[in-house]
């Protein structure tokens, strides 16, 4: 079952933020933890729901990033900054992207288009929510647990769809939190995007397919609970593979990278003119993905 709206996923774990965009609290017995950032202009909805969920944020110690991208990193440097203790954790491909200016320019950007796209903007004036250099932590790796007491939390590298990806999965609930990695549910689809690596992303999703699922967090339209939750990978992995036949064959339909992924963009758009994203970052992640495709490289 997909619920859309945010509130408790499961005990312990809160889905914070908007249908389109959000991110998780774990609330163990000894300590809270934040994973994933959402897009920046959640953030006062977020400060507002941790008050009315009953949330109590000075237990949140740590805050977990799943990648690098702008749309899962909004809330982190205010947070960061107004909480100074918070350890902020990633891979340590996330911290080298997190390092480089040209990456927090685009990061910073791309925030800012969709914030006016969405008309939120002025929800903002009052936030220091730009990434600059300030923001650092500590790298987290395969097989890496996190205790929170009553929760444990296990890192699962996964990379594909960037190249910093890594999930987490809560065994006590049988919760796995792939980000986009998993696949984004949107309406009663899953949209899979390979954006750095294809190949990569379908063997991260064939490792994640092994994990009994009972609750699957997603960062972008909520999260998926029961019989669903533990189909939705597998889901994930077929709707992978009809996309790269479709980039195949929109590949040699229109003879170059460019018009590929403008022809794709505009499916999508024409089937779900609602969808999310703004058309022109979705058409440089098709870009990416095709010039992948079109190498040849396949899962082994």
């Amino acid at each position: 079952m997909r619920h859309r709206k945010p509130g408790k996923a499961a005990e312990g774990i809160w889905y914070l933020g908007r249908e389109e965009t959000g991110l998780y609290v774990l609330e163990g017995t000894r300590e809270s933890m934040i994973v994933s950032g959402g897009m920046v202009y959640v953030l006062p909805e977020v400060v507002r729901q941790l008050e009315s969920f009953g949330i109590d944020s000075g237990r949140i110690t740590r805050v977990l990033i799943l990648h690098a991208h702008f749309d899962h990193l909004g809330i982190i440097p205010w947070w960061k900054r107004t909480r100074p203790d918070t350890e902020v954790l990633a891979s340590s491909r996330a911290w080298e992207v997190l390092a480089m200016p040209k990456a927090l320019a685009t990061i910073n950007e791309f925030s800012r288009i969709v914030t006016e796209r969405m008309g939120l903007q002025e929800g903002l004036k009052n936030y220091d929510y730009a990434w600059r250099d300030d923001v650092m932590g500590r790298t987290v790796r395969e097989s890496d647990r996190i205790d929170l007491g009553s929760l444990s939390v296990r890192i699962l590298e996964t990379p594909g769809h960037s190249s910093c990806s890594i999930s987490a999965y809560v065994p006590e609930r049988k919760a796995l939190f792939a980000s986009d990695g998993g696949g984004i549910p949107f309406k009663d689809i899953s949209i899979p995007l390979g954006n750095s690596d294809f190949t990569k992303f379908e063997e991260s999703l064939e490792k994640m397919d092994r994990l009994p699922v009972e609750c699957l967090c997603a960062d972008h339209y909520g999260f998926i609970t029961g019989e669903e939750a533990g189909r939705f990978v597998g889901r994930t992995r077929e709707a992978a593979k009809a996309l790269r036949r479709s980039m195949e064959s929109a590949l040699e339909q229109h003879g170059g990278v460019e018009e590929a992924a403008r022809a794709l963009t505009r499916d999508l758009y024409r089937l779900h003119p609602d969808y999310f994203m703004s058309p022109e970052i979705t058409e440089g992640i098709f870009r990416q993905m095709i010039r992948h495709v079109a190498g040849g490289a396949r899962p082994s």
